[in-house]
């Protein structure tokens, strides 16, 4: 066999149906503890707590520790990203482990997606950038152009005191529902944070979906025109 990164670990570990609950939950960008996961899954909290150390030792996964309680995320943007992908693989391939509820209209129209905006919405905000310029490409990846910079800078966001990453600027995700690009990357994450921070949108509590106010969308529809 020629030599190449073992897949089908990964694979495996993403394939269980426990261990996928566990990953989407986690999704959402928050950090859940082993409880609150076991609800996830479906399955008890000593079988939860088996599947996180597997996840853990597979690199899917990163647990840390506050005073008591121990809480769990996805290990990286990179895990979200390749979750994403698969879930619109899956989707497209008409492979749903359920029908869908009534919130769905809703998750595809405006969602997280770990740390930035995903469903109709990102796509949008993604398409109305693109159309305008402001991505560009290099050796290493997608860029934001200078007219970019411009733009992000006069929606507020500063570029310049976002937190250090190894997560690049700017990258495309691959929509699940759409299986059309939104935005992700350091961007994506500051451009969700300063729609929540200014009141455009907010989370709904317990789910991945994001609600944009009235006065968001007007916002929104102003920042990112279509056509």
């Amino acid at each position: 066999m020629k030599e190449a990164p073992d897949i089908s670990r990964i694979a495996a570990l993403i394939g269980d149906p426990a261990r996928a609950n566990i990953l989407n939950a986690l999704m959402s960008g928050k950090a859940l503890t082993a409880t609150e996961l076991a609800g996830e899954a479906g399955v008890t909290l000593q079988t939860t707590s088996s599947h996180l150390a597997k996840l853990d030792v597979g690199g899917l996964i990163r647990p840390r520790k506050e005073g008591r309680h121990k809480y769990f995320t996805l290990a990286s943007e990179e895990v979200a990203l390749v979750l994403e992908a698969l879930t619109g693989l899956a989707a497209g391939s008409g492979h749903l482990r359920h029908r869908p509820g009534p919130r769905d209209p809703e998750l595809r129209h405006a969602r997280i997606c770990y740390n930035h905006l995903a469903g109709n919405m990102g796509i949008r905000a993604y398409d109305s950038m693109s159309a305008r310029g402001f991505f560009g490409h290099s050796s290493s990846g997608m860029t934001l152009t200078s007219s970019g910079r411009a733009f992000v800078t006069a929606l507020g966001v500063d570029l310049d005191a976002l937190p250090p990453s190894r997560a690049p600027m700017c990258r495309d995700c691959l929509d699940w529902s759409e299986r059309r690009p939104h935005l992700a990357g350091r961007l994506g994450r500051a451009l969700l944070s300063h729609m929540q921070e200014v009141g455009w949108a907010t989370r709904h509590d317990g789910t991945r979906i994001i609600h944009f106010s009235p006065r968001g969308m007007t916002s929104f529809n102003a920042a990112f025109p279509i056509g």
